[in-house]
């Protein structure tokens, strides 16, 4: 088993042409999961998965891998403004060393900066109410850091066959 993490261009070589991947935002009370269509042109929130212990978290990843197949994990990475690591990446790294173990799938950091004040104003200006932008906002957050992969990989795909 035990997985790998990789840089985003070292996976797309290694992806299949039709493979889905899954987007994570790791929150203190949350995970958001995200899931790409297998075409990888589009992120869907998927599920919010309520943090419990590190085991029944990755317990009920675990069963979403299983059920949906992806072919890599992309978490977002909470970086400071400055590019800096605070204590939040500290803990989400932390969180991929202990699941790299558990799991047979790649994974690969990406810059989460502002996804949350993204999708939050997405959310205000769709005037959603606070409890449902609660519920929503580390699902969408998830689809958010997943998307900004989709399409990196996207243009590394079209760096390689010398498009424009």
């Amino acid at each position: 088993m035990a997985a790998s993490l990789l840089d985003i261009a070292d996976l797309a070589p290694q992806l299949a042409k039709t493979a889905a991947l899954f987007g994570l935002d790791l929150g203190t009370k949350t995970i958001g999961v995200a899931i790409s269509d297998l075409g990888r042109r589009m992120a869907s929130p998927l599920v919010l998965i309520v943090r419990r212990k590190f085991t029944l978290d990755v317990e009920e990843l675990g069963k979403l891998i299983a059920r949906h197949k992806p072919a890599a994990i992309v978490i977002g990475l909470p970086l400071n403004m400055d590019g800096s690591e605070g204590p939040r990446a500290q803990a989400t790294r932390s969180f991929v060393r202990n699941l790299l173990p558990l799991i047979d799938i790649p994974v690969v950091f990406w810059d989460e900066r502002l996804s949350t004040v993204a999708v939050t104003r997405t959310l205000l200006e769709a005037d959603t109410s606070r409890k449902r932008r609660g519920e929503l906002v580390d699902k969408m957050a998830a689809a958010f850091i997943l998307q900004g992969a989709l399409d990196r990989l996207a243009r590394i795909a079209s760096d390689l066959a010398g498009d424009d």
